[in-house]
């Protein structure tokens, strides 16, 4: 660990009284790594939407948090089972088989297009099928991943902060996704748009969602948003430092009159509540902050809707 890290983590560990580190990563100081890591969490993420029985929601897709980074879980197909991690502490990427077989790349500085076939040349070896569709989503442009030559940074600092804020996360959507006895999803990563997420549902359908997101098909957003719902979860975006965010689909009059905690507001541009993270991060209590901003939208939610 290099200077730097280390007085942070210290640092936050006695903030958080030495539960749980929340990391300072300004945004815009990691947007290289940010944008490469994007591009390969895309391709991990569609290796596993290929291999595993599709569900609602497009729930299959995702990624989840684990003690060491983000991983596919597991994965069965015809051969078996396996699974795909992001280890962002001893930064690397490791594959793995319920046979025993294993294979790792060095999470480094390398380009997408080298990434994309050095993982392939992994699968083929572990017979894990690899045919996805070579191109990100939720991107403008999307450049295939066997020609993106441009993205091509990657500072294992930055990674690690990363996951640290998603551990931090993970916890706190963990501890709201319990208050609710409803129908409700797991806490589960969109490698689409990067971001940490959890769902409640009302039971009723939505209308139909009108798509529109970048290099996305249309059916896919009809499907994720095809029942009513309030959704909350976190993603590098909408602060210095990232922020927790909550949105209701589709949205009621009443919903943005929700009574959030200092720091929190609603942008009308992403038509979403948010909450910066650097907000929680120096706030007496940040559990008690961001429990406070999950359930006064889910309230602020449910009213509008008469749930």
């Amino acid at each position: 660990m290099d200077r730097l890290a280390e007085v942070t983590r210290t640092d936050d560990m006695q903030r958080t009284g030495g539960v749980r580190p929340r990391p300072v990563l300004r945004v815009a100081d990691w947007a290289e790594t940010r944008q490469t890591l994007h591009m390969w969490l895309q391709i991990v993420g569609k290796i596993r939407m290929i291999n595993a029985t599709p569900l609602n929601h497009y729930w299959h897709v995702t990624l989840v948090v684990t003690p060491r980074g983000l991983s596919t879980g597991h994965v069965s197909d015809a051969v078996g089972a396996f699974d795909i991690e992001f280890d962002f502490v001893a930064h690397e990427l490791v594959v793995r088989r319920d046979d025993g077989r294993a294979a790792s790349l060095p999470l480094e500085s390398m380009t997408v297009s080298d990434f994309f076939e050095r993982v392939r040349s992994i699968c083929a070896s572990l017979d894990i099928d690899t045919r996805i569709h070579a191109a990100p989503n939720e991107v403008d442009p999307a450049v295939p991943f066997a020609e993106d030559r441009l993205h091509s940074t990657y500072m294992p600092e930055h990674a690690s902060a990363f996951w640290r804020q998603l551990v931090d996360a993970n916890h706190a959507l963990q501890t709201f996704r319990g208050g609710f006895g409803g129908k409700s999803s797991p806490v589960h990563f969109f490698w689409g748009a990067m971001d940490l997420a959890v769902t409640r549902f009302s039971g009723r359908p939505a209308p139909e969602h009108p798509g529109g997101v970048p290099n996305c098909p249309d059916s896919v957003m009809v499907e994720s948003y095809s029942a009513e719902l309030s959704s909350a979860g976190f993603w590098p975006g909408g602060g210095a430092e990232g922020a927790y965010y909550s949105y209701m689909y589709p949205e009621k009059p009443g919903y943005r009159e929700a009574a959030v905690p200092a720091g929190a507001f609603y942008d009308e541009q992403l038509g979403e509540y948010l909450l910066p993270y650097e907000t929680v991060r120096l706030a007496d209590d940040p559990d008690a902050v961001v429990q406070q901003f999950l359930t006064a939208t889910f309230e602020a939610a449910r009213a509008a809707a008469e749930w």
